[in-house]
């Protein structure tokens, strides 16, 4: 399988889906809908939407399947940096590349922009037709619980909480899996369990649950090695920022060395995960070390 091209495909179909999703704004002020539409389409990689879809085709799915559903991912994700760059939390002027929503629109709408796409995530879930209510309520079940309390708040909490102060291994692990992970995890399983039939293992799916936990920690101890090894114009937002806050990574607590060996160690735990699929989780394991070998 060309995974470059199928992974090109597979973000050009969750824009075109954005798009379509909105497309209607008659009820939206003007500025919340611009404000809206800048931080989405940013230029982001679509990982999630893209991973839940490639989740969905190793159990034998078609992305078209899962496409709306998937795109409610891209839409919380949004929603988390928008809110993770305001100046009470990461306090960052750059996105992506581009000056991030608060300092384009001002703190307020940039706040609302992030609570309308939450609100409107759950909402894209509630009206899909495809699937049964059952299989919707667990994801929308999922979903909720990873950026919750027990999910991403709750680790951007203690990430606040933990700035210029020593951690455990333990901490920072929590930190990582919960602000970060838990979404990337969340759209495996997303992907998973709008494909599963009756004739899904539930080996498979344990599978997978163990693929997005350890990629979603992965991604995020990249993340803390690229802030202290890349530059702040490859990186498309401000490099070495972390280290200036004290923020809790990787890098600060257990060196350089050791990130980078706890990232080779998750990552052939993720392709462990996936050894009794067959080529049609290559996506997926593709996925897998991008993550670990990206740049950006």
């Amino acid at each position: 399988m060309d995974c470059t091209n199928y992974l090109l495909n597979r973000k050009q179909m969750v824009d075109a889906e954005l798009e379509r999703l909105l497309s209607q704004a008659d009820q939206t002020p003007p500025v919340l809908h611009e404000a809206i539409r800048y931080c989405l389409f940013a230029g982001g990689k679509r990982l999630r939407p893209v991973l839940a879809i490639a989740a969905a085709e190793a159990l034998g799915s078609q992305p078209e399947a899962v496409l709306c559903e998937a795109c409610a991912l891209e839409l919380l994700h949004t929603y988390t940096l928008i809110h993770d760059d305001l100046p009470s939390m990461d306090n960052d002027d750059m996105r992506r590349g581009k000056p991030t929503a608060h300092t384009v629109y001002g703190e307020a709408l940039a706040i609302l922009a992030g609570d309308a796409l939450q609100a409107e995530a759950f909402a894209v879930l509630a009206s899909s037709t495809r699937h049964t209510p059952a299989a919707l309520i667990q994801v929308i079940h999922l979903l909720a619980e990873a950026c919750g309390p027990r999910g991403i708040v709750g680790g951007q909490v203690v990430d606040l909480l933990s700035e210029g102060k020593p951690v455990t291994r333990e901490t920072l692990e929590y930190i990582h899996s919960h602000k970060t992970g838990c979404l990337i995890t969340a759209s495996v399983m997303l992907g998973a369990l709008l494909a599963r039939t009756d004739r899904t293992p539930p080996a498979q799916l344990t599978a997978l649950q163990t693929y997005g936990t350890a990629i979603g920690l992965a991604f995020q101890i990249t993340d803390d090695i690229l802030d202290v090894t890349s530059t702040s114009d490859k990186l498309g937002k401000t490099a070495g920022a972390d280290e200036k806050r004290g923020k809790a990574t990787y890098p600060a607590v257990l060196g350089l060395e050791e990130a980078r060996k706890t990232q080779a160690q998750l990552y052939q735990k993720a392709l462990d995960a996936l050894a009794e699929f067959g080529e049609q989780a290559d996506p997926l394991r593709y996925i897998a070390r991008i993550i670990i070998e990206r740049s950006s």
